[in-house]
């Protein structure tokens, strides 16, 4: 390796060997480690040096943590960089608030381009580092919150951008900047940005958004439009008969209504657009107000999205589905019926359940027979259990043709499986005597 040289008596000359030499056993070693490192900086060793700082050695915890102290005094943008991201992952660590200390300090006296450059790269957790000391420091103006609530691709900082700027915008009434953000494709954002519009009076302007599509946005406007004395279920019911009802109307009429407001609903079940259709599924569901009949045919509807909705409101109503239903979907072609009719036969019985799984570890798609092998191998070690523990075994009561089929099942999944959960398969079915 170039450049890399250990002498005899343990101090090094490389930035590898440096390293290398920092994470020895021997506490000595470590210390002229570190003595090396802070006498030749190379930024690639910084972060074995952040480590050292909070050595449980404490020679070679001060010899890092002083060295660590000058390095950052010296030339914050040389080294915060390479020690930022390290300090933020040893925070958590005993006797590693000190780096954390040192890099705040550091950053605090640093130039706008060195902080700026650090808010600019690195992972998430830097960026919220600098951000958080940026918002502390007043580093920002009201048009970067505004940018950063709008641009930033991490959600934490777009939300604190937001509440910098709308409460600032709030303080000195600037209703252009909570106009602008209430536009924003960030839902996060909007809901901000709302909630300040409606603190300076603006409740006409919160109310327009009440077929919003994110919940908490309908939230504030329906509170808007309360005290504007709107009724806001009266605004869903027709909203909701339009020729193109909006996604968040019916969503909001599910939130605001009762099974009442239902019928309003079933239309929508029928509708030529999947998401009105799914939505419609998810309203009724909400209102508890599903009926078998006509979620039945949904459970094979050609969206996927439509099938999970369905799915979903149909599994607390599973005793009045058609009892074939469940098993003619786990024997279909496409995987989300598949996915759909497994969904269904849960909670239907010990014997159910394990024909079902059985049949899904056999399914051509790895993730059905990875969810049907963890069922399986769940099954059967409950069964194996000893009788000491709280929760009691499951028991199998099954005919003498239901327990051939699962002895046949088991057989063909056995290479599935594996070996140790077919073992314990086998002695469960072994031990298990068929009723009538």
């Amino acid at each position: 390796m170039r450049g890399v040289r250990v002498c005899f008596s343990g101090v090094t000359s490389g930035p590898a060997a440096m390293a290398l030499a920092s994470m020895d056993g021997d506490g000595r070693l470590r210390e002229r480690a570190v003595a090396a490192m802070v006498a030749r900086p190379w930024p690639e060793v910084m972060p074995f040096l952040v480590l050292r700082t909070a050595d449980w050695v404490k020679p070679v915890r001060d010899r890092a943590r002083a060295g660590l102290a000058v390095l950052l005094g010296d030339g914050p943008g040389a080294y915060l960089p390479a020690v930022l991201p390290m300090v933020l992952r040893l925070d958590a660590r005993v006797r590693g608030g000190f780096a954390v200390t040192q890099v705040r300090a550091a950053l605090l006296s640093s130039s706008p381009e060195v902080w700026r450059g650090l808010f600019g790269s690195g992972g998430r957790r830097q960026r919220r580092f600098v951000f958080d000391i940026a918002v502390s420091q007043g580093w920002l103006r009201l048009p970067d919150y505004v940018t950063s609530a709008e641009t930033d691709p991490d959600v934490g900082i777009r939300v604190r951008a937001a509440e910098v700027a709308c409460r600032e915008a709030v303080w000195t009434r600037r209703l252009d900047v909570l106009r602008r953000l209430a536009r924003s494709r960030r839902p996060e954002v909007r809901v901000v940005a709302l909630t300040g519009l409606a603190r300076v009076g603006h409740d006409s302007e919160v109310a327009v958004h009440l077929d919003d599509d994110a919940p908490l946005v309908r939230a504030v406007a329906r509170d808007a439009a309360r005290r504007l004395g709107i009724d806001a279920r009266e605004h869903y019911r027709t909203a909701v008969s339009a020729a193109e009802p909006l996604l968040g109307a019916i969503t909001g009429l599910a939130e605001s209504g009762s099974a009442a407001d239902a019928p309003l609903l079933r239309p929508l079940l029928r509708h030529p657009l999947v998401k009105v259709r799914a939505q419609a599924v998810r309203g009724l569901r909400v209102l508890d107000a599903p009926v078998v009949g006509e979620l039945v045919p949904l459970v094979r509807d050609p969206s996927p999205t439509v099938v999970r909705e369905a799915t979903a409101a149909l599994r607390p109503l599973a005793g009045a589905v058609p009892p074939g239903l469940p098993w003619e979907l786990l024997a279909d072609g496409r995987v989300e019926l598949r996915r759909a009719g497994y969904r269904l036969l849960r909670g239907r019985g010990v014997d159910v359940e394990l024909r079902a799984a059985l049949l899904l570890a056999l399914d051509p798609d790895p993730r059905l027979a990875g969810r049907g092998k963890a069922d399986v191998t769940r099954l059967a070690r409950d069964a194996e259990r000893t009788s000491w523990r709280r929760s009691p075994r499951p028991q199998l009561l099954v005919t003498a043709p239901q327990h051939t089929e699962l002895v046949a099942l088991a057989a063909r999944a056995a290479t599935v499986l594996g070996e140790d959960t077919s073992r314990k398969l086998a002695t469960w079915l072994a031990r298990t005597r068929p009723g009538g």
